[in-house]
């Protein structure tokens, strides 16, 4: 056997071992394991919720040394540490269960508010109803006078007083409506039992409209009907995590944009995994306290706002450049996700929301 047997040195463990292991003997990492997408996801869906010690060994580097543990995965310690999906996965399903109990205590009081715009348009129909009533009363008053006048004895300064009164005009349309159609004529084809093609002829559908057209009178009308607000409140809080699916690897995307010389698109995904993850675990911990003891406005700010200075650590310690210019580009980026792709994102998602509450 000969002395000189070629040596390789394990990314993850950094223990020398003979050339030709497609596996680490001692810590079983693939030995030639190039980060790409695929090698970033594989066993990620299989692990879902393992939960051992990497997760506490990931931790306080996480919250406490930005950009260290995406540095290290792309090096290729994958193993020793919790896996950036897995991390991220793992938190958001803390965060959603901590935030979901504002969520529906902010239900439960818009569902109130809701249920008083519905008692008030009610009633704002029995005004109207009692209106009607009354100028029909005025008439019937009014008109055996005018017929029995030479009976009663009435001259012609007495019929002048009568025609006075029976011309009083008595506002019917629209009392108290914020709507842009008219209320009442809606409140009455609802009440007299119209079909809801019948309504939405009424608010200008045409014939020929499409599906998405229809989809929106449909649902326009079921929000009339019911004030349903808390439903598609609920039903756009319930599609977040989903939409952040999309809306991490367009953060990626951006930074891709800004440092394109500092590697593939896979590790600025890595970056954003951890990035958001430790987002999220500094929102849990201020839902999670505000939920038993108050924080000041202004700290809740404060602390928000030091997620920045994070960013802006790690981008330095990630993808090295002098703090000039990774101020310049974590500014530019955190500022075109969160005026551009952030709102523009939820209020697609409202819109979704909307059509499918």
């Amino acid at each position: 056997m000969s002395a000189n047997t070629n040596k390789d040195s394990c990314q993850n463990c950094e223990q020398p071992f003979d050339s030709g292991f497609k596996f680490c003997p001692h810590c079983g990492q693939k030995t030639n394991d190039e980060l790409t997408i695929g090698v970033l996801f594989y066993n990620t869906i299989s692990n879902y919720f393992s939960f051992d010690a990497r997760f506490l060994k990931s931790f306080i580097p996480l919250m406490f040394k930005p950009g260290y543990l995406a540095k290290e995965f792309v090096k290729g310690k994958r193993l020793l540490y919790l896996h950036p999906a897995q991390m991220y996965l793992f938190v958001a399903v803390i965060f959603f269960f901590i935030f979901n109990f504002y969520v529906r205590e902010g239900r439960a009081e818009l569902d109130k508010n809701m249920e008083r715009v519905l008692a008030d348009r009610k009633e704002r129909a029995n005004v109207k109803d009692s209106i009607s009533q009354d100028s029909i009363a005025i008439d019937n008053f009014v008109k055996p006078l005018k017929d029995n006048r030479v009976t009663i004895g009435l001259d012609e300064k007495d019929l002048k007083t009568l025609d006075s009164i029976s011309n009083i005009k008595i506002p019917k349309n629209n009392i108290g409506s914020s709507f842009t159609f008219n209320e009442r004529e809606m409140d009455s084809l609802i009440a007299s039992g119209a079909s809801d093609e019948e309504i939405y002829k009424h608010l200008g559908m045409e014939e020929d409209a499409g599906y998405f057209t229809r989809k929106f009178y449909a649902q326009g009308l079921k929000f009339y009907k019911s004030m349903g607000l808390g439903q598609i409140m609920q039903t756009f809080i319930d599609s977040i995590p989903l939409a952040m699916f999309f809306l991490l690897p367009i953060f990626a995307f951006l930074l891709k944009l800004f440092f394109f010389n500092k590697g593939r698109y896979a590790h600025h995904l890595v970056f954003s995994f951890y990035y958001f993850s430790f987002l999220f675990v500094v929102f849990s911990i201020i839902f999670g306290i505000n939920r038993f003891w108050e924080i000041p406005d202004g700290i809740d700010w404060l602390i928000a706002l030091s997620t920045f200075f994070y960013l802006l650590i790690a981008i330095i310690k990630f993808y090295k450049q002098n703090w000039f210019l990774s101020f310049i580009k974590s500014g530019v980026v955190s500022f075109l996700f969160l005026l551009f792709v952030l709102p523009l994102s939820f209020t697609i998602l409202g819109f979704i929301s909307f059509l499918f509450y």
